[in-house]
C-alpha cells in the first residue's frame, strides 16, 4: 500500500509515494486527500458553467476614463453592429481593448494593469451596462488607482476571485496582433486555447494555474546550486503530471471539436481554393507525463528548467500540408487566423452555456481580396452572430463593405482618443 508523508520545506507541502512491487502509485494530492489520476488520453466531457442568465447579452453603454489614450468617453451602442473609424494610432484598438477588459479582467495586449492607465493619470475606470434578451440589467465595473489593487465588480458586488467572472461575458477578439499565432512562438498558440477554454470551463483555469505553479517551483529547484530535495522534487513532478494531464485532455477535446468547424469556415472564406489543417501536439501523447518528466530530470537539472510538459504544447498550422509560417501569403495567413477565431466563436456559442459571444473585429479587411471580404460579411450577417464591433481606417471603404449586408449599425469617429457618434 502507498502512504503519504507530509512536511514543510520552503513553504511547500511535500509528499512521497512508495514503489511496491515495482509499480509506482500514480496519485494526486487534493484538498480531499489522495485521488487516482486519470491516464492520458481519457475522454473528457466539456464542462460549461451553470448560468441563470439568458443566452444573449449585449453591451448597451460603455464608459471609459483614463484608459490608454482615451481620457473620457461614454458610448450608447447598437445591439447589432458598431463601427469605429479613424486613422491608425488614434485609439480604435484601445476602445476594443476596454470592451475585452470587461470580459477578461485584463487587457488583451498589456500584461500589467499599470500599463493601461493614461500616462498623466493616477487611476482608470471602465464600466459597462449590459442587457440580456429577457431585459435583465447587468453592470460590470473595474476601477484602479496607480499603485493600488484594482476593484472588479458585477452589479456593485466585488468578486472575491477574478476567475469567477471569466465566462460570464464570452467574447472573441480578432486583431492584427493575431499574426503572432502563425509567426510567433508556441506560447501564443497555447494562449489561444486557454482564452477560449477558460470561458466555459472553470476547473480548467484551476488546473492550469496549479500546473504553472508547480512548474515554476520545480524550475526554481532546478536552478539551485545545491542538489534539490528529492522528495520535494517528486511531489512537484506529481503535481505537474496530475494537472498537466487534466489540461491536456481538455485542450485535446477542444481542438478535436474545433478543427472541422474551422476548416469549413476557411473553405467558405477562400471559396474552396485552399486546404488547411490544424493539429494539436503535446508530450502527453507519448505516454505518462510523470514518466516523461522524471526521465529527463538530469537533463533538466543541467538546463535549469523543465524541458517537458504541457507548457510546451503547440498547434501545427498548415496550408496544403506545409507550415503556414512558411507557405502562407499575408491574405492567406489573415484568412487562417480569422477562420480560427470564427470557429472559436461558434464553439463558444454552442458550449459556454449557449451564450452568444461578443465579436470584436479590429482592422480585419486589410490585405484581403474582395471575394474574401464578401464571404466574411456574409458569414457574420447570419443569425448566429450577436453584437459586433468593427474598426476600419476608411469610412467609404467600410460603407462599401457593409452595403447590402442588411446590418443596422452605429458609426463612431475616433481621433486622438476622442470618440464621437456620427450619422450612419
Amino acid at each position: 500500500m502507498s502512504y503519504l508523508c507530509r512536511k514543510r520545506k520552503k513553504g511547500i507541502r511535500t509528499s512521497r509515494c512508495r514503489e511496491i512491487g515495482g509499480l509506482r502509485c500514480l496519485y494526486g494530492v487534493t484538498a480531499d486527500g489522495i485521488l487516482p489520476r486519470k491516464p492520458a488520453g481519457t475522454a473528457t466531457v466539456l464542462m460549461s458553467p451553470c448560468f441563470s442568465e439568458s443566452n444573449t447579452m449585449q453591451l448597451d453603454r460603455l464608459s471609459i476614463i483614463n484608459y490608454k489614450n482615451i481620457q473620457t468617453a461614454t458610448l450608447n451602442l447598437s445591439g447589432k453592429l458598431n463601427c469605429f473609424i479613424g486613422h491608425n494610432g488614434e485609439g480604435k484598438t484601445n476602445l476594443l481593448d476596454a470592451v475585452y477588459y470587461l470580459s477578461f479582467c485584463k487587457s488583451a495586449f498589456n500584461p500589467k494593469d499599470s500599463e493601461v492607465m493614461r500616462h498623466d493619470a493616477d487611476f482608470f475606470v471602465l464600466e459597462g451596462d449590459y442587457t440580456t434578451d429577457t431585459g435583465e440589467q447587468e453592470q460590470v465595473y473595474c476601477g484602479m488607482k496607480r499603485g493600488a489593487k484594482k476593484h472588479f465588480k458585477r452589479n456593485k458586488k466585488e468578486y472575491r476571485r477574478l476567475s469567477q467572472h471569466i465566462g460570464r461575458l464570452p467574447l472573441i477578439f480578432v486583431s492584427p496582433a493575431d499574426a503572432t499565432l502563425i509567426e510567433g512562438g508556441s506560447e501564443e498558440r497555447r494562449r489561444l486555447m486557454d482564452v477560449v477554454i477558460s470561458q466555459y470551463d472553470t476547473p480548467y483555469i484551476e488546473s492550469l494555474g496549479r500546473y504553472n505553479k508547480a512548474l515554476q517551483q520545480r524550475n526554481s529547484l532546478l536552478k539551485q546550486e545545491e542538489e534539490p530535495d528529492p522528495t520535494l522534487m517528486e511531489l512537484l513532478e506529481m503535481q505537474m503530471a496530475e494537472h498537466g494531464e487534466a489540461v491536456y485532455r481538455k485542450r485535446a477535446a477542444f481542438v478535436q471539436e474545433l478543427t472541422p468547424v474551422f476548416r469549413r469556415i476557411y473553405q467558405t472564406i477562400s471559396n474552396n481554393r485552399e486546404q488547411v489543417s490544424l493539429e494539436y501536439v503535446s508530450h502527453c501523447q507519448r505516454g505518462s507525463l510523470l514518466d516523461i518528466i522524471q526521465r529527463d530530470r538530469v537533463k533538466d537539472r543541467i538546463m535549469g528548467f523543465s524541458l517537458h510538459g504541457t507548457h510546451k504544447d503547440d498547434l501545427m498550422m498548415k496550408l496544403g500540408g506545409y507550415p503556414m509560417k512558411r507557405e502562407g501569403s499575408q491574405g492567406q495567413n489573415k484568412t487562417y487566423v480569422l477562420a480560427l477565431k470564427l470557429a472559436q466563436f461558434d464553439f463558444l456559442r454552442r458550449t459556454a452555456g449557449g451564450r452568444t459571444p461578443l465579436l470584436l473585429l479590429d482592422d480585419i479587411f486589410d490585405k484581403l481580396d474582395s471575394s474574401r471580404v464578401e464571404q466574411i460579411v456574409r458569414l457574420v450577417s447570419g443569425d448566429d452572430f450577436g453584437q459586433i464591433f468593427i474598426t476600419d481606417t476608411n469610412r467609404e471603404h467600410l460603407d462599401k463593405i457593409l452595403q447590402g449586408s442588411g446590418f443596422s449599425y452605429k458609426l463612431f469617429s475616433v481621433e486622438g482618443g476622442e470618440i464621437n457618434e456620427r450619422e450612419g
